[in-house]
């Protein structure tokens, strides 16, 4: 019986239980009905309207986008930067990198870029230093105290000191090296205070002294031990020379197909960090030496060189090339005709005054093509001593032409002078260029509508340095190099003409004790006010005598194929002058934000 109702309450629960499954089933599947099949209908909307506003994001996001990608061009600008590798095309042959023998395009191209100068001359005339900081001068004028910068080093590391200013100078003082340097360095002495200090001791005063020392400097480490005849051929020269300049030595690579007149040379240069005037800006600089113009100029059009150096005139294919930029560097230097004032009709001063008088400088510096500067006297414009009231006599025709009669030349029917059956005809050696050609054909015309007929005789590179050296000339026309110091004793004094004279480079061939006493002079004075009261008897005896023409500033072409910053068209006082601030260059260009 027992059993019998467990059995029965057992059912019961059980029913209870299923009843409530039942229940729970039914109040699910209602609940499913109600939230989910009967809000299925409005998963559609729901789902474009999340998409709508997906898109409308991507929209947005896509619209920034494009936005900042225009709007860059207002705040980011085509700028230069640093780095990449500068190609310099020149003709000519490379044969030493060493300063103290280096005289081709080439050599002192790659000599200026691997060894520094104790000063370097900038584009305002100033000296400033370069390994030095700084120099004084004693009282009596003839000693000179260098101070070089702390911490200078080598190429290769070590230390540069006073030791190799003294070391540097004293060979090019020995005669067994055969320095093309050695004249300008005979009788001074060379010592060393400290490894900081260089003094120099001049056995008499000369107020340009320190414009000599521009030249490079070499390491004594690296070349005592080679005998001074054997420096001309040390490896040192052309395997590995060791500078403190901006670039290192990278190596030299020689193609063609063996001829001389047709190999390049390529000698690549690297940035040196070590430099005392900051590393440079460029990360390689390659020197390409060509032997054949037409080559240096294909390669120059192809965009196979950065700047081109070397050529008198733009070439034809590269005068309308809108990428090709010309630099007019102008030298401090003068152009000029000179007399030979010691034979022939040219010993004459009426003549050479008339023929001064009868010269339109102006016209032929217009007839050149480029903007440069008139010489009118034996001293640059804006030169210490430089006097606008004592140039040379200006273009009168007219007068020009009267003092030729009045000095008894007289006018012939053929258009031509003479004076006692002598005919006014003279000879003009002219180097073959064509500049010269220019200028010797203006004065061509214009001397002979005085009267006076005028030879010319173009001579090529080898024959132009013979005439000029053995003064085998009436007349010549030739540049000189002034610089910035007046001191142009070499040019204009009497001692200068002797055949005796180391340089012998009074072309005129000279002699006036007036001018010879102001030259020496002025020379001789540090200060400066003086040196130009020193300087007017020579510049009134120049105008007075007439032993040359003036006629321009010559100019070195430098071209480039677009713009490099940090290249000024400003004037150099020598070729490899352009070259002054060339850790500042620049070619590589990157968009920069302002």
């Amino acid at each position: 019986m027992r059993f019998r109702l467990i059995r029965l309450r057992f059912r019961r629960h059980w029913r209870q239980s299923q009843r409530q499954v039942e229940d729970l089933g039914s109040h699910a599947e209602q609940h499913l009905e109600e939230n989910l099949v009967q809000r299925l209908e409005h998963l559609v909307p729901v789902r474009r309207f999340i998409i709508g506003w997906l898109a409308l994001v991507c929209l947005l996001i896509g619209a920034v986008v494009v936005q900042n990608l225009s709007l860059s061009g207002y705040y980011q600008t085509l700028q230069t930067v640093p780095g990449g590798i500068y190609n310099e095309g020149l003709q000519g042959r490379f044969t030493t990198a060493n300063p103290l023998f280096a005289t081709t395009d080439a050599d002192l191209t790659v000599s200026r870029l691997i060894f520094a100068s104790l000063f370097q001359i900038n584009g305002q005339g100033k000296l400033v230093g370069d390994l030095a900081s700084d120099y004084s001068v004693d009282s009596r004028g003839t000693t000179y105290t260098i101070h070089l910068k702390p911490h200078l080093t080598w190429q290769d590391g070590r230390p540069l000191t006073s030791a190799d200013v003294v070391f540097t100078y004293q060979t090019i003082q020995n005669p067994d090296a055969q320095s093309p340097l050695q004249n300008s360095w005979q009788g001074v002495t060379v010592s060393a205070t400290d490894a900081q200090t260089v003094v120099f001791k001049l056995p008499d005063i000369l107020a340009s002294f320190p414009y000599n020392l521009t030249n490079g400097i070499v390491p004594q480490h690296l070349l005592a031990n080679i005998p001074p005849t054997d420096l001309r051929s040390a490896d040192f020269n052309t395997v590995h020379p060791i500078g403190a300049g901006p670039f290192a030595w990278g190596g030299i690579q020689v193609s063609g197909d063996g001829n001389p007149d047709t190999n390049q040379e390529q000698i690549a240069l690297t940035s040196f960090a070590g430099y005392n005037g900051g590393q440079p800006k460029l990360q390689e600089f390659v020197v390409q030496a060509f032997a054949d113009q037409t080559q240096l100029i294909t390669a120059f059009q192809s965009g196979r060189l950065t700047a081109l150096e070397g050529l008198e005139q733009v070439p034809s294919q590269l005068e309308h090339k809108a990428s090709v930029v010309q630099h007019s560097l102008t030298l401090r230097a003068a152009t000029m005709v000179f007399f030979k004032t010691s034979s022939g009709v040219l010993a004459d001063q009426a003549v050479r005054q008339a023929l001064v008088a009868g010269s339109n400088v102006p016209q032929i510096i217009a007839k050149l093509g480029y903007p440069t500067r008139a010489v009118r006297e034996p001293l640059l414009e804006g030169q210490l001593g430089y006097d606008p009231t004592l140039t040379q006599a200006d273009f009168n025709p007219i007068a020009a032409a009267q003092q030729l009669t009045s000095d008894g030349w007289v006018l012939g029917r053929d258009g031509l002078r003479t004076k006692a059956g002598q005919p006014l005809t003279f000879s003009l050696s002219v180097a073959d260029e064509p500049d010269y050609h220019e200028v010797a054909s203006q004065l061509q015309q214009q001397w002979r509508s005085l009267g006076v007929k005028l030879n010319v005789q173009y001579l090529d590179v080898t024959d132009f340095q013979s005439v000029l050296s053995n003064h085998s000339y009436d007349a010549i026309l030739d540049g000189i190099s002034i610089g910035v110091d007046p001191d142009v004793f070499i040019y204009w004094d009497s001692s200068q003409a002797d055949i005796r004279s180391p340089e012998r480079l009074n072309l005129s061939e000279w002699n006036n004790t007036t001018a010879d006493a102001a030259l020496e002079a002025g020379r001789t004075r540090l200060d400066p006010a003086l040196r130009v009261i020193k300087y007017k008897p020579f510049l009134q005896a120049w105008q007075q005598d007439a032993p040359a023409l003036g006629l321009y500033q010559p100019r070195v072409l430098y071209l480039t194929n677009g713009p490099v910053n940090g290249l000024t068209d400003q004037p150099i006082t020598t070729v490899t002058d352009r070259l002054v601030n060339v850790q500042n260059w620049e070619i590589q260009q990157a968009k920069v934000t302002n």
